[in-house]
């Protein structure tokens, strides 16, 4: 297992932990990177107008396409570390 695959273990770890729930952008963000960094690109098709959170979390995803899974790990990575700093929300 690398450094980084170490790390984004932590990290997955840690924000079931982090002391408040981050804001609804902010899970939007660690839902996105998590799914680039662990299936790679936005696969299927995008959910219809009746699921809004689904879509929401599609347009996410789909904002990475072509972010290669290190990068994504890494940011996930970055982003874990600011929340469990509470320097984001």
């Amino acid at each position: 297992m690398t450094d980084i695959d170490q790390q984004f273990a932590q990290a997955q770890t840690d924000v079931t932990e982090l002391p408040e729930r981050p804001g609804n952008l902010t899970l939007l963000r660690l839902y996105a990177l998590f799914k680039q960094a662990s299936v790679g690109d936005v696969q299927g098709d995008k959910p219809g107008f009746a699921d809004i959170a689904g879509k929401y979390k599609y347009e996410a995803w789909s904002a990475l396409q072509g972010t290669p899974v290190d990068d994504a790990k890494a940011r996930y990575v970055e982003l874990v570390e600011s929340l469990k700093r509470g320097e984001a929300a």
